[in-house]
């Protein structure tokens, strides 16, 4: 297959089996990806509130609600009352959380170095140049309207072939 048609392919698979790896080791801690991801933009932000912890981590607030409830049971972080929102808890880390952000680090710079073991520096340098303009270029782009541009499913079921359209793909997904 034409490498530039199986980019997203590749891609997906990198991703998965580098997360599937940070996991591995990240269970011998005893942590799940989206607490070292909370952990993580917790040590950089802190005080951020539950719900943008939910948007940077791109977690369901309410499945996040439950991963704080068991980070803060442990003695990891602390909720506090917002001053300008009494509505709104802001996150903070305790001491206890504090060496766990560093562990979280060397696993992943663990995992980086086995991702890309026998690549050379330059290149790594270029395709993490790269991958970050594709992200930015994806970012900037405008959403598209359902009915701009019919997926060949779409054009056959209005065809009266019986099939379905397509749905969307989740982020996941893609």
């Amino acid at each position: 297959m034409n490498s530039l048609r199986s980019f997203g392919f590749i891609l997906r698979d990198v991703s998965r089996l580098y997360v599937r790896r940070f996991e591995q080791r990240a269970a011998a801690l005893d942590l799940t990806l989206p607490q070292c991801r909370a952990l993580v933009y917790l040590a950089l932000h802190e005080g951020l509130s539950q719900a943008r912890l939910a948007e940077l981590t791109d977690v369901e607030p309410m499945t996040l609600v439950r991963i704080l409830d068991r980070m803060q049971s442990d003695g990891w972080l602390e909720r506090r009352i917002d001053v300008a929102d009494r509505r709104a808890r802001n996150i903070h880390l305790k001491a206890k959380a504090k060496h766990l952000v560093d562990e979280i680090w060397k696993l992943a710079d663990l995992t980086r170095e086995e991702a890309f073991r026998a690549i050379p520096r330059k290149q790594v340098g270029v395709l993490i140049k790269s991958l970050d303009q594709i992200r930015n270029n994806l970012a900037m782009l405008e959403p598209l309207a359902t009915s701009a541009s019919p997926s060949p499913s779409s054009s056959r079921a209005g065809r009266g072939t019986g099939t379905r359209p397509r749905r969307e793909r989740s982020r996941a997904q893609s």
